[in-house]
């Protein structure tokens, strides 16, 4: 049987919250994800991508923490518009601030950056590196601006393994990832 986005998406969430809420503390290995940057980009200066968990999301901020040790440039998402988001930059333990659409943002005032590396939250994703988001489309827009207008960037879906599908439908609007990093590691596709 076949589902639709807004079925999974609805599904997906839910068992989120109650594996989130159910289990205990599952342990990510950020090292794999700090091997993968200097894989790509060697000793390049590179801008990471991050973001403020919330809803469940794997939490990323203690890797956020080691990206600001190691010199990384930290950029989070700011939803300008209900269409348009950005990339402003971020040092850890700044003080974030909500915004009109809920989510915990940088300040006004901060540069935008245009980042090399991009850690994607998502709802679920399948084996061809497909992902379902919030809906908005957000991060697809974005990230397919950025790669038609910078010579390389990776992107990286953040999740539990257990948010796995079998098959996610796509469209022509989709952007599909590079990897995928769950608590059992990183996994890629030969696209």
């Amino acid at each position: 049987m076949k589902y639709d986005k807004a079925y999974l998406r609805n599904q997906f969430i839910l068992q989120r919250k109650k594996k989130y809420l159910t289990s205990n503390k599952i342990n990510f290995n950020f090292d794999l994800i700090f091997s993968l940057i200097r894989k790509h980009f060697n000793l390049n200066k590179v801008t990471i991508a991050g973001y403020c968990p919330s809803n469940y999301e794997v939490n990323i901020l203690t890797f956020l923490q080691e990206a600001a040790k190691k010199k990384y440039k930290i950029a989070l998402p700011v939803i300008k518009t209900s269409t348009i988001m950005e990339f402003k930059s971020w040092i850890y333990k700044e003080s974030l601030y909500v915004s009109k659409f809920g989510t915990l943002e940088p300040k006004k005032s901060n540069n935008e950056l245009v980042p090399d590396f991009f850690l994607v939250p998502l709802v679920a994703f399948d084996e061809k590196l497909n992902r379902i988001g919030y809906g908005k489309g957000y991060y697809d827009r974005i990230l397919k601006k950025i790669s038609k207008n910078k010579k390389k960037i990776i992107s990286i879906g953040i999740a539990y393994s257990f948010q796995k599908c079998r098959i996610i439908p796509t469209n022509k609007h989709d952007f599909r990832l590079d990897y995928i990093f769950t608590e059992r590691g990183i996994i890629n596709s030969n696209k």
